[in-house]
């Protein structure tokens, strides 16, 4: 096989398995939000504590990811997303043996930990690999979003056809296979790093960075939080809204899936319009249509609140690749992973809060519909901070040719 050509084949299973990645990295940090429902009836605990189980877990999640983006930059990508997949799940199939809260706790924050891998290194990885940003990362975002999705129906399905413990154990299993999968192409050379951009951009000057790097700290910090309060919230929301219906497990799980699957299919839309259209006004549109949608959240209830939160989440999702596209834009080739780690340490580690304000709204309320005014207000905040973004339209910029891998 030619240079090219491995390149090319390098190029194709490294986005194929940063894809699967980001469909497992919320998979697993998110079986916890629909188990819980079933652990509140077989270990006799409250809603609102159990919640805050997961408060660790997530908080590493986000936390972590700082320093793991730096491991990718100094070490190997590929040697990270080896063991962000063999430690996820491993630390899954621990935490399917909790006998207890404790137990539970610790188990969700290894899970959180291995995790916290993926966004720094595996969206760098991908970013490196891509001729068009925007589409992968939009192609990216989809499998994440299916991955969300997936993982209230996984959870939900398995406990109600097996147990809570098979929805974290059967997971697992299939993590660290996917792992040595990877780790075993690895070794024979069918993927390897790449250390440049397939496409080279003019790069933005040091004051650009600067701005754009404080004002993406302020949003980013928003927008993780209002995804996280949304995806935290959103099995309970809907299981209080379908009371009356007798809606059980497995239905609220399925529910939320297709909320999620239609967000995922938005965010291919996303990406397709952070390439065709300055990725600043894309981001600025996406985050201030929210502001209506969860404000009409907030007022309804039964099953007209489902497509009106898939719109929401839609939303949401849709700013996620003109989000990442102008991260991309304004950090430097060598620190991508450290730049992402540092969005995801912000997107990300803002989680714990983001499951305290779901557990103190529910616990003070007896519901989650001040919860989306609360989020509504706050994407306002955060459109109005992207205006003072840079502009992003960079010089035209064609394929460089492959690098030795």
């Amino acid at each position: 096989m030619s240079e090219q050509a491995t390149a090319r084949h390098s190029t194709g299973l490294s986005l194929g398995f940063s894809c699967v990645g980001h469909a497992y990295s919320h998979i697993f940090t998110m079986l916890f939000l629909t188990v819980v429902l079933a652990l509140e009836r077989e270990w006799n605990i409250g809603y609102a504590e159990l919640i805050r189980l997961s408060t660790l877990g997530a908080l590493l999640f986000g936390a972590a990811a700082l320093p793991m983006g730096w491991l990718g930059d100094r070490w190997s990508a590929v040697g990270m997303m080896v063991a962000f997949f063999i430690g996820t799940g491993a630390a899954s199939i621990a935490t399917g043996f909790a006998r207890n809260p404790t137990e539970m706790m610790l188990g969700l924050a290894a899970i959180g930990l291995f995790a916290s891998i993926y966004h720094p290194v595996g969206i760098a990885w991908l970013v490196r690999n891509a001729a068009r940003r925007g589409k992968a990362l939009g192609f990216n975002g989809f499998f994440g979003g299916i991955g969300v999705a997936l993982a209230s129906a996984i959870a939900g399905m398995l406990t109600d056809l097996v147990s809570w413990r098979a929805a974290f154990i059967l997971p697992g299993v299939v993590c660290v296979l996917t792992g040595l999968a990877l780790w075993a192409s690895w070794r024979a050379g069918l993927v390897t790093d790449r250390r440049s951009d397939r496409v080279e951009e003019k790069s933005a000057s040091r004051g650009d960075m600067v701005r754009a790097f404080v004002v993406l700290s302020l949003t980013m910090l928003l927008l993780g939080l209002i995804a996280t309060a949304m995806s935290t919230a959103m099995p309970k929301l809907f299981a209080l809204s379908l009371n009356g219906l007798g809606a059980g497990t497995s239905t609220v799980g399925a529910l939320v899936m297709a909320v999620y699957l239609c967000s995922s299919v938005a965010q291919l839309a996303g990406g397709h319009l952070a390439d065709r259209f300055p990725a600043k006004a894309v981001y600025i549109f996406m985050t201030a249509a929210q502001v209506p949608v969860l404000a009409a959240a907030a007022m309804l209830a039964g099953p007209a609140l489902v497509p009106v939160m898939a719109v929401a989440a839609g939303l949401n999702t849709m700013a996620i690749p003109s989000e990442s596209s102008l991260l991309a834009r304004f950090s430097p080739s060598r620190h991508r992973s450290l730049a992402f780690g540092a969005k995801f340490v912000l997107a990300l580690g803002i989680g714990p809060v983001a499951i305290l304000l779901v557990s103190w709204v529910e616990q003070a309320t007896g519901s989650l519909g001040t919860l989306l005014a609360i989020l509504g207000g706050l994407a306002g905040i955060l459109a109005l901070t992207a205006l003072l973004l840079p502009s992003d339209r960079a010089a035209e910029a064609a394929p460089a040719p492959a690098p030795a891998e």
